[in-house]
């Protein structure tokens, strides 16, 4: 490997407790592009920050190469002192950048840089400080989360930003996509330490699982041999044998290793409160639209949600993503159109804000409702000290104050509130947001296994690829379109164009920037007849319909014979099981055969 550019030797740094860091090194060579994973908490932003010059560590050596640019992108950037977002990006810029670059970074990121630092909100401030970290095109960019608050379109322009830089990467993200793309070495934050693996994050979680296989054998071996020598100890030790004294010591120190163990990482275990079941149609709107002043956010759109559906929503921000999802479920009326909700419904909304979890609240009393001890979870009391423990929190954290809590640790705690109560309708906006991936796999793996609807708004297309079995996306102008499948599978239906980022023109922008930027880009055309899969689907689906109506005929005559269960039981039971298989396959040929002539129709008709 060449000599680093940046570099920590022997970083170790505590908060009291076991130590955060315990030893780490990180060595960053020119133009390498490195990803950092870990859980929650393990301390990936502090590590960081160190890097950054930011933190002091406890002991260890920070080295950076004589001459090398670094810029530091945080999670919650300070602009104060500036008097607009142009004078705070410039200030990153040092002596000989091209001034030019930051108002391009900016109007890239939808800003026009006359914003004044106080008016914005959190989201844009992200994007003010990743202008700034990008403008000067440093020798080394340390990133701590830098898709947060940035929309599909905005993400993908990063990413082809982010190949075509010349600078060290030193990443932290949530999006799996994102690290793919952009990682060539991936470095394990875990128990204080790190582990390198000379590839990309796409090879990461393999080698991680073999390696939490392998220690997950070593600590089952050392227990039974620890518990062995504890029977030997019990049966007395004769002091004068050298042989058995050595014996002892051993032990002894065996004992001090598994008091110093930090054991294996915990789980998060998500179990939903799943409520009755409910009708089969779930959501129905025909024709809905909804204007805001002279903006149309949703313009005459007609969609079906049936129950197990799980819709991804997806569109660049501002494009009224959560106004759409308000419409769907009757939060919010449309100007004009109908929409009729299902028949036993029970919703359960997270919403991307958080508002509910005052600052103040214990993280006890958010999930209790306050002065109780147990949380109703799917209806059954449970200890709020073994709840907190599924969501990986300490029986310490139940009085810490919300405020005190992590991004990460205050999206657990929404996710706890959220999946406890029963529910057929789960209403997600936004729920990945500050997730760390092992989490992010295990609320996928629930929405896999939930038995009733999601609807879900998210940015992250890994996971909408995963959980979604169709998307609603924005086409702009108040036009949303359903894709059949994930995000990936939307991309290819629209002949491999991805969103488009609307544009958005700024009132409180007082400079003559230019807007160019943030003009959209040309949306894809429609298509004009059905695909050859859906037309066969088409012409075969009326043969498999009237085989399944006779099929199911056949099967009512036979369990109409009085004497039939008392002649065979098990024939019986056979025979029940089988119609409702034949009545299930011929309810979900019909809704296919119903949803292909609709869109024949449409076609036909545009």
């Amino acid at each position: 490997m060449a000599a680093p550019i940046l570099a920590l030797r022997d970083i170790h740094l505590g908060f009291g407790g076991a130590p955060l860091l315990d030893g780490v090194e990180l060595a960053v060579s020119t133009g390498e592009r490195l990803c950092l994973v870990g859980r929650n908490g393990s301390g990936k932003s502090t590590l960081l920050r160190i890097a950054a010059g930011l933190i002091q560590p406890d002991s260890g050596e920070r080295f950076v190469q004589p001459g090398a640019t670094l810029r530091y992108l945080p999670q919650e950037p300070d602009l104060s002192g500036h008097e607009s977002a142009l004078a705070y990006v410039e200030s990153g810029l040092a002596p000989g950048d091209d001034p030019h670059r930051a108002r391009y970074f900016l109007e890239r990121l939808g800003l026009s840089g006359a914003e004044r630092p106080s008016e914005l909100s959190g989201g844009e401030a992200r994007r003010c400080a990743l202008a700034r970290a990008l403008a000067p095109a440093p020798g080394i960019l340390l990133l701590d989360e830098p898709t947060n608050h940035l929309d599909l379109p905005a993400i993908e322009w990063l990413e082809s930003e982010l190949q075509a830089t010349r600078s060290a990467l030193v990443l932290i993200s949530h999006d799996r996509r994102f690290l793919e793309t952009l990682s060539r070495v991936t470095l394990w934050l875990a128990d204080g330490t790190i582990r390198r693996l000379d590839k990309g994050f796409g090879a990461f979680e393999a080698w991680r699982d073999e390696i939490l296989e392998r220690e997950e054998t070593e600590r089952h071996k050392f227990e039974r041999k620890l518990v062995a020598e504890t029977a030997w100890l019990r049966q007395g030790v004769k002091a004068r044998r050298k042989r058995n004294q050595g014996r002892l010591r051993a032990l002894i120190a065996m004992r001090e290793k598994k008091r110093a163990e930090r054991g294996a990482p915990g789980v998060v275990s998500f179990t939903t409160g799943e409520g009755d079941l409910s009708g089969k149609l779930v959501i129905e709107v025909e024709g809905i639209s909804k204007t805001f002043g002279d903006k149309a956010v949703v313009r005459n759109f007609t969609t079906r949600i049936l129950r197990g559906d799980r819709i991804g929503i997806v569109g660049p921000n501002g494009a009224g993503k959560t106004t759409l999802l308000n419409l769907l479920t009757g939060a919010l009326k449309p100007d004009s159109g109908r929409v009729q909700i299902g028949t036993n419904l029970q919703m359960v909304t997270l919403d991307q804000r958080r508002d509910s979890l005052g600052p103040t609240m214990t993280l006890a009393d958010a999930l209790t409702g306050g002065g109780r001890d147990t949380v109703a979870v799917g209806g059954q009391p449970r200890h709020v000290i073994g709840y907190m423990k599924d969501f990986l929190f300490t029986p310490e954290q139940a009085r810490t104050p919300v405020g005190a809590l992590s991004g990460g640790e205050r999206g657990r705690l929404m996710l706890a509130r959220a999946l406890a109560q029963p529910s057929n309708l789960l209403v997600l906006d936004e729920p990945t947001n500050d997730l760390d991936l092992e989490t992010l796999d295990l609320l996928q793996e629930m929405l896999g296994d939930y038995g009733g609807t999601v609807l879900l708004v998210s940015h992250d297309r890994d996971f909408l690829d995963r959980v979604v079995t169709s998307v609603i996306a924005s086409e702009g102008d108040g036009r949303w379109l359903d894709y059949a499948g994930g995000y990936s599978d939307m991309v290819t239906q629209r002949g491999g164009a991805a969103l488009a980022a609307p544009e958005r023109p700024r009132s409180k922008a007082k400079s003559g920037a230019p807007s160019s930027a943030r003009a959209p880009a040309g949306l894809p055309a429609r298509p004009t007849k059905l695909s050859f899969k859906e037309k066969h689907a088409l012409d075969t689906l009326p043969a498999r319909l009237d085989g399944l109506r006779t099929e199911i005929g056949r099967l009512q005559d036979r369990l109409a014979d009085p004497g039939f269960y008392a002649r065979d039981a098990k024939g019986f039971d056979q025979s029940v099981a089988a119609l409702r298989q034949a009545e299930l396959a011929f309810a979900a040929a019909e809704d296919e055969w119903l949803a292909l002539e609709l869109k024949r129709e449409e076609l036909e008709g545009a």
